[in-house]
């Protein structure tokens, strides 16, 4: 769970405001019956929620209604860009499932700052690539970081800048991962990439299945609706333990400007509807600042949960 520092006085309004949602949170969520382990939990492998929010993060720029503005205002946490951490609290083994925009904090939580293992790419929309940058010289200056995606992932990053320039300067090591082909890690996890319907402009779009020793994980941060998946979600969902969902829109109000045809995301409704009475434990992730589930929803992930692999 987060930790939150005293300060001298009274505590700020934001303070109390995190406190009070981390709470509500710890007392709602209830670990399944399958054991996959404790929030804070030491022991191997763990999967760790590092963030719950849509690309544009919560507050969302230009928003000045709720609840981007009770962010603003101190009176409820903001929330960063939907991501995975895989670590083994043993080895120091950790992976990145996509890079956002708040990647810095978000490794910092996973491995106290530490250079990851490998990152593995969903696809090239801003909130899921585009925290390679620090990476780069102008920040971290790593050495040849292994990045996963697909054939079209790694040339897209290959050939256009400024992603160019971290392959050039090996900052990161592109490795490519073949749709529904199991790429095994040290440690017994396998990590299988899966091609997933969605907006490809620059590149095709995956969602991952990580198989751990006690549990296996799927994570969907953005797809289109389920109707247009060549498979069905609802078999890959029965046959893992946890499923982290797209959960961009709680209702097609939020829509209705642009239409479904121009989002056109899963609505959380539906998903629901689907998998109910599924066998794992379904969270959802990838959260627009315009979806009210964002402030109660029971089935919503939370930045610092942790799951045991």
């Amino acid at each position: 769970m987060p930790q939150f520092k005293r300060t001298r006085g009274m505590p700020r309004p934001a303070e109390v405001a995190a406190a009070l949602l981390v709470l509500s949170v710890a007392a709602a969520w209830k670990p399944s019956s399958r054991s996959l382990g404790a929030a804070g939990a030491a022991d191997g492998w763990k999967l760790v929620v590092l963030g719950i929010a849509q690309d544009g993060g919560m507050p969302h720029i230009g928003c000045q209604r709720p609840p981007c503005s009770d962010a603003r205002a101190g009176l409820r946490a903001a929330e960063k860009v939907a991501c995975l951490g895989l670590v083994n609290r043993e080895t120091g083994a950790a992976y990145l499932f996509d890079a956002t925009p708040d990647l810095p904090a978000q490794l910092q939580a996973l491995t106290g700052g530490r250079v990851p293992d490998a990152v593995f790419l969903t696809h090239a929309h801003i909130g899921h690539y585009t925290g390679l940058m620090y990476l780069g010289k102008e920040a971290l200056a790593s050495r040849a970081v292994p990045v996963y995606g697909t054939r079209r992932m790694g040339e897209f990053l290959a050939a256009n800048g400024p992603w160019s320039l971290l392959v050039k300067d090996r900052n990161i090591d592109l490795r490519t991962l073949e749709p529904d082909r199991p790429l095994s890690l040290p440690g017994g996890v396998t990590v299988t990439a899966f091609t997933v319907p969605h907006r490809d402009e620059f590149t095709d779009t995956v969602g991952f299945r990580i198989e751990g020793p006690r549990a296996k994980a799927l994570f969907v941060p953005d797809t289109d609706r389920w109707e247009k998946w060549p498979r069905s979600i609802r078999e890959l969902v029965d046959g893992v333990d946890l499923a982290f969902l797209d959960g961009t829109f709680a209702s097609p109000r939020e829509v209705a400007p642009r239409g479904p045809a121009g989002i056109p995301h899963p609505i959380m409704s539906a998903t629901r509807d689907l998998l109910r009475g599924t066998r794992a434990r379904v969270w959802f992730i990838h959260l627009n600042h315009t979806n009210q589930e964002f402030l109660g929803g029971k089935d919503v992930a939370r930045e610092g949960m942790e799951f045991g692999m």
